[in-house]
């Protein structure tokens, strides 16, 4: 059984399934979903911990293959309101999607209690944000940065890169101070690798199962339409995390909430 993350709203626990709401506050989402801001953001939170959600991930920034980055005082003027007022009674853990490190530092002060770093800890003064604030954060695989990484995706063997990846990060995240019972790792799927990979890894998820929780984020990426050509990418998205889940992840990380939470109660029945 893998250890339960400790937060600072309780703990997660892995006895079942776990789901990671997304709110994207940002302009340029890939997604078709609505674009939220402010207090229609606060309320969609508080509907997806209706509809199931054990986590929400708020980002500022997008990751769209393509899109550049932002600076850290932009990032944190679309988030930290809507942060400060969620936390206030949303029951679930914050999650903030962010690879600045000041941005982190306040989310956290807002609130947040979880940092998801889609570049995988690299920053030198993120892993001290994390060390020093004792809070969990998920560590992401990505191969090169979201501007350029889907023109140069990964060649060789995904699995044993990304294994070894993992291997470092956490031993050095060890070694800053983060307990294990802090980590969770993300393969990230989509993110400079082709639509052949990522179904590679999403098959191979045991593989790198390190005794850490394992997240994975599949939903509405372009990917689905080549491994699902003959649904739409909201259903996609909810078969391709269920597969996820039977394929070893602890948590998936979706859109649409209440049609992931449906179909994994559904399939533990």
């Amino acid at each position: 059984m893998i250890p339960a993350t400790e937060c600072r709203k309780g703990s997660i626990s892995y006895d079942r399934p776990r789901i990671m709401g997304i709110m994207n506050l940002t302009p340029d989402s890939f997604s078709d979903e609505i674009r939220y801001s402010g207090s229609a953001a606060v309320k969609r939170m508080f509907e997806m911990e209706e509809e199931g959600a054990d986590v929400i991930d708020v980002g500022g920034m997008s990751s769209k293959p393509g899109a550049l980055m932002i600076s850290a005082e932009e990032e944190s003027e679309r988030i930290m309101g809507v942060i400060k007022e969620a936390a206030q009674s949303l029951r679930v853990p914050i999650s903030v999607d962010t690879m600045h490190p000041r941005t982190a530092e306040k989310a956290l002060d807002a609130g947040a209690s979880i940092i998801n770093d889609i570049s995988g800890l690299r920053n030198d003064e993120m892993m001290n944000v994390v060390s020093s604030a004792g809070v969990p954060v998920v560590i992401m695989h990505m191969h090169g940065i979201p501007e350029t990484m889907q023109m140069r995706t990964m060649t060789g063997d995904v699995i044993a890169q990304i294994s070894d990846f993992f291997d470092t990060v956490c031993r050095k995240a060890k070694d800053a101070g983060i307990k294990k019972n802090k980590i969770m790792i993300d393969p990230g799927i989509g993110f400079g690798k082709t639509h052949e990979q990522n179904v590679e890894i999403i098959s191979n998820l045991q593989a790198l199962r390190k005794g850490y929780p394992i997240m994975t984020g599949t939903s509405m990426k372009s990917f689905l339409e080549h491994t699902y050509p003959d649904v739409q990418r909201n259903e996609a998205s909810i078969m391709s995390s269920v597969e996820c889940i039977n394929n070893g992840a602890d948590i998936v990380r979706v859109h649409n909430v209440k049609g992931t939470a449906y179909a994994l109660k559904r399939g533990r029945s």
